[in-house]
């Protein structure tokens, strides 16, 4: 990794440590708050000789997506929350043909058009596949423009292991805000494993023609590839959960975040700790797969949980499954595009530990 420190937008970030972890082909369309990371594909990709295309739809993109991922290629796309909901469809069919791609969402804030500020509320749709059929994406949090970064570097190393999409899920602020980023070595996209799964004939490798599909119309043929699948999605559990705690052995509370929502909390507990109330952090970087496991090792030490969200309330369905009843689990959150305040989070702290 460079020591360089450059100061960018998430979304440039995000781009640029997708080119250097050997994207090569970018397919996307433009939609507020991501705009900047299509812009600087198409203005970083072309002089590099990779394929960069601005499709006539988000449903054009994706299934371009698909194309170049059947062909062993790192391929990429983004949008945010209304354009994902378009990808949904193609994103079945990179699931059902075990084709490996990543896949941002610089999320607003909805339902339907809703606004350009920054929410989580695709959480639900994140998580739970999102599409048509039984499957899943691994889904990736990033709480800033260096995790942006870095996560999405290493996205297209996960998705290749596993043969499974990988969706980066940041909001509008990770997006649009600058920050320092020492970004990541470059690969060469030539230097990259051979995937001898892809379509076409490969003299090289004595095989015949292979074809990638995600159709079977033999009912005992695709029960068989989707328990495979599932048996994959399992080794993922095991192998991939991941999340970031401080000052949780202590605490009488523990603030379950991810996202912004995450610096937010952080910020809380600083304040929190000042005044002498034991107040964790729990943040879950991995959220499908979400470390179920450990939030419930914590619900056995007695701790109690507040989660923050810019939503309804979500995530939070994740942390009562993990608790299992063994703890108490509180909820407070902000929608429409308003992000909850530090001091908003602090107070709902000291209501939950006054009762």
């Amino acid at each position: 990794m460079s020591e360089e420190i450059r100061l960018m937008k998430g979304n440039e970030a995000i781009g640029e440590a997708a080119i250097r972890a050997g994207c090569t082909a970018y397919f996307g369309y433009p939609i507020t708050p991501q705009n900047e990371l299509t812009a600087y594909m198409a203005a970083n990709m072309i002089p590099k000789g990779r394929t960069f295309i601005q499709a006539e739809s988000e449903v054009s993109a994706i299934n371009m997506v698909y194309g170049a991922a059947a062909t062993g290629v790192r391929t990429m796309t983004s949008s945010s929350s209304p354009g994902i909901s378009l990808k949904q469809e193609g994103i079945s069919y990179l699931c059902g043909a075990d084709l490996p791609a990543v896949i941002v969402n610089v999320a607003r804030s909805g339902p339907g058009l809703g606004g350009i500020s920054p929410s989580q509320g695709d959480y639900f749709q994140s998580t739970r596949g999102g599409g048509h059929g039984e499957y899943y994406t691994i889904v990736l949090a990033p709480k800033g423009v260096q995790d942006a970064a870095d996560l999405t570097y290493e996205a297209f190393d996960i998705s290749d292991r596993y043969r499974i999409p990988v969706l980066v899920l940041a909001d509008g602020l990770i997006g649009q805000m600058m920050e320092g980023v020492v970004l990541p070595e470059p690969k060469d996209p030539e230097s990259l494993p051979v995937k001898p799964w892809k379509v076409g004939h490969q003299a090289e490798m004595k095989r015949d023609i292979n074809h990638v599909s995600s159709m079977n119309l033999v009912p005992i043929e695709l029960e068989t590839a989707n328990i495979a699948r599932f048996k994959r999605y399992e080794q993922v559990k095991k192998e991939l959960c991941r999340y970031e705690e401080i000052d949780v052995e202590d605490a009488d509370i523990i603030l379950v975040a991810y996202g912004t929502s995450a610096r937010i909390s952080l910020g809380a507990l600083q304040a929190a700790r000042k005044e002498g109330l034991k107040v964790g952090l729990f943040r879950p970087i991995t959220l499908w797969p979400f470390p179920y496991d450990r939030l419930n090792q914590l619900a056995s030490m007695g701790k109690r949980f507040l989660s923050v969200e810019m939503s309804m309330g979500q995530m939070v369905e994740d942390v009562r499954l993990a608790v299992n009843g063994k703890a108490p689990v509180d909820f407070y959150g902000r929608c429409g595009g308003i992000i909850p305040s530090e001091e908003e989070v602090l107070a709902e702290v000291k209501r939950i530990l006054a009762r």
